[in-house]
């Protein structure tokens, strides 16, 4: 019996990549003749391993595909998207983005899509990188002036923090797109059949998650952070929705303009090729 290859499967600790992984996590989805290897790490860290194109399979920040587009292609299922909504700047008081000008501004990495889009908007701020599961703490605490929350914090601020910035909600509004936050890539060592068949994996995860959906939120809600189901169920569906399911012609457009922004803000030196498996 042929022993089945490692698949190394790059994906962050939260509730909506462990909703999106479900079906895999429950092996209902496969690549034949490979054995899948969660590897579980927040963004940041998959960032910087995709750099150096440690994993087969991996969850990126949309801004660091320009760094890796030579060794991964992209995957038009898994993609984190945000419709008028995204990554938030919150304060404890009441604060207009010019006021940021010269502030401490908790960031949740430097290659982090929301990093990226905040520069659209914002100038002049001290970026202090930090996890981005302490970063509200550190909002409380007056350890910086602000901060850039990218989980589930976007719908438990209320009340807490008020809010500066939605990028999200910024970006639709100048350009009429989605804003695309976080790819999922393949590796090109892998070959263009296998990676035809991690996309279909990856696919059939997220559809099994979604006809099993209780029981996929259930699962996911224990990489929320304490939220209750209610919460960890809008989060989830915030980020893992139609544009989960395949990004299409709308999310090609949207990283082209992400990126052809980012270019001429002189922020990446080129708009990368965008090499994706599986556009509908």
């Amino acid at each position: 019996m042929t022993q089945a290859k490692p698949l190394t499967v790059g994906h962050s600790p939260d509730a909506d990549d462990a909703f999106m992984y479900f079906g895999i996590e429950r092996k209902a989805a496969g690549v034949p003749g490979h054995e899948v290897v969660h590897v579980m790490q927040d963004i940041e860290t998959l960032n910087h391993r995709a750099m150096q194109g440690e994993l087969d399979v991996t969850a990126i920040s949309v801004a660091v595909y320009p760094q890796v587009a030579d060794r991964y292609r992209i995957l038009a299922c898994g993609a984190s998207v945000g419709r008028s909504y995204g990554p938030l700047v919150l304060a404890k008081e009441p604060m207009a983005v010019a006021d940021l000008r010269g502030r401490r501004l908790a960031i949740p990495g430097l290659n982090t899509t929301a990093y990226l889009v905040l520069r659209f908007y914002a100038q002049g701020f001290e970026p202090v990188v930090m996890d981005f599961d302490t970063i509200m703490a550190a909002i409380t605490s007056g350890q910086v002036d602000a901060g850039l929350i990218i989980h589930e914090g976007q719908i438990t601020y209320q009340g807490h923090f008020h809010k500066v910035l939605d990028l999200g909600e910024a970006w639709t509004q100048e350009t009429g797109l989605p804003l695309p936050l976080g790819l999922d890539v393949a590796h090109r060592r892998l070959g263009d059949e296998t990676i035809q068949l991690v996309f279909e994996m990856l696919r059939d995860s997220i559809g099994y998650a979604d006809a099993h959906e209780d029981e996929a939120v259930e699962y996911a809600l224990a990489f929320g952070r304490g939220i209750d189901a209610a919460t960890g169920k809008r989060f989830i569906r915030m980020y893992v929705n139609e544009d989960t399911r395949n990004m299409g012609a709308e999310g090609l457009r949207a990283l082209e303009a992400l990126f052809r922004r980012a270019v001429d803000l002189g922020l990446i030196p080129s708009v990368p090729p965008l090499d994706i498996v599986g556009l509908e």
